[in-house]
């Protein structure tokens, strides 16, 4: 149980990184990601990578730059421009549906404009999941420049996308759903 904990990535750059034990049953044909993070870097870092041994970029959440966020989905991805973080902490959520290839993307409790990603597609079950770094390998393959340094704390992942309302209340704090993390 991580209520109130947060994972501090003190070194910059780093080879650091928390494994996530996750085993969904089957392939996810929806999901949700939230997360909450705190930092400064300028230069790209993932945040949430989901490999398998097929493709590990299965899901991931990276941020190239302060005013982007990209999210993939079976190796493709959509980005998100945003505004700069101003030293605050970031509260991310990021939802995807196969059957219409919809991406949802949330920042700090607002929705951006949806997108399209991987229509028809199903992301792998047998998964290796991280936080704080890149996976190039199922489980490993890490680049230290593309490493988080910072603070990261809520991370949830659950196998159905979340209503508007759901979403914010992550952003709250509040009651959620039982999650897969």
């Amino acid at each position: 149980d991580l209520y109130r904990k947060v994972f501090v990535f003190r070194n910059d750059p780093s080879d650091a990184y928390v494994l996530l034990r996750a085993k969904p049953e089957r392939p996810l044909h929806n999901f949700t990601l939230c997360l909450r993070s705190y930092s400064d870097l300028a230069r790209p870092h993932g945040l949430f990578s989901y490999a398998t041994k097929a493709q590990d970029n299965e899901i991931l959440l990276l941020k190239p730059k302060p005013s982007e966020y990209r999210f993939y989905v079976g190796g493709k991805f959509v980005a998100f421009r945003v505004p700069e973080g101003r030293g605050d902490w970031e509260h991310v959520c990021a939802s995807w549906e196969s059957a219409t290839g919809i991406a949802e993307f949330w920042l700090n409790g607002k929705p951006w404009p949806r997108k399209g990603l991987q229509r028809g597609y199903a992301v792998g079950a047998e998964a290796a999941v991280l936080l704080g770094q890149e996976q190039d390998a199922f489980g490993g393959g890490f680049d230290a420049y593309n490493s988080f340094s910072g603070e990261l704390a809520d991370v949830y992942l659950w196998d159905v996308g979340l209503s508007p309302d759901k979403m914010r209340a992550a952003y709250q704090s509040l009651r959620l759903p039982p999650a897969l993390l």
